[in-house]
């Protein structure tokens, strides 16, 4: 076994002491299941995915923007927007008009 040093900020020291006093167990005991619990709910290393990327959003129905036109709006100051959204309300009423 391996001897180590940790430092805990007073809280947590406090309430460690008091869970492991009520248990009955030493700190170092406590400590150690507390690692073995926080260990065993990660994967290996080795068995971790390494080339894993963000999947793609799901298209939901969504008929507005595409992709490429939300991260362009992410971009602009809502006066750019507004100023867009104000040529495409007329784009589209022109071409309405023009079907007519």
């Amino acid at each position: 076994m391996v001897r180590t040093q940790i430092q805990l900020p007073n809280e947590i020291y406090k309430r460690a002491r008091e869970l492991a006093e009520s248990r009955e167990i030493s700190m170092a005991e406590l400590v150690r299941r507390s690692l073995e619990l926080l260990i065993s709910q990660y994967p290996e290393p080795e068995k971790m995915v390494k080339d894993w990327r963000m999947p793609k959003p799901l298209s939901l129905g969504w008929r507005g923007l595409t992709d490429e036109e939300i991260k362009e709006q992410a971009h602009m100051s809502s006066i750019e927007i507004e100023q867009t959204q104000i040529v495409s309300t007329k784009a589209a009423k022109a071409k309405k008009h023009a079907k007519l």
